[in-house]
C-alpha cells in the first residue's frame, strides 16, 4: 500500500482515468470520496480547459 491506497495496475489506472474524462464533473460536484485516480484526472482535464490553446479556439 502507498499513501493509505492499493496499488493498482496500469489497466485499472487507464481504466479509472478513462472514466473520469467521460464522466466529468466541475470540481463543486465532485464526490470527495471518488478515488484518488478519478480525482486526479479531472484536476488535469480542468487545467486543461483553461490551457491557451483551448482559449484561443473558443474565441
Amino acid at each position: 500500500m502507498s499513501h493509505g491506497v492499493m496499488e493498482m495496475d496500469l489497466i485499472e489506472e487507464l481504466q479509472m482515468r478513462r472514466w473520469a474524462r467521460e464522466n466529468y464533473v466541475p470540481p463543486e460536484q465532485r464526490d470527495e470520496g471518488w478515488h484518488p485516480v478519478i480525482q486526479d484526472e479531472m484536476k488535469k482535464k480542468d487545467s486543461e480547459k483553461y490551457s491557451p490553446n483551448q482559449r484561443r479556439n473558443n474565441n
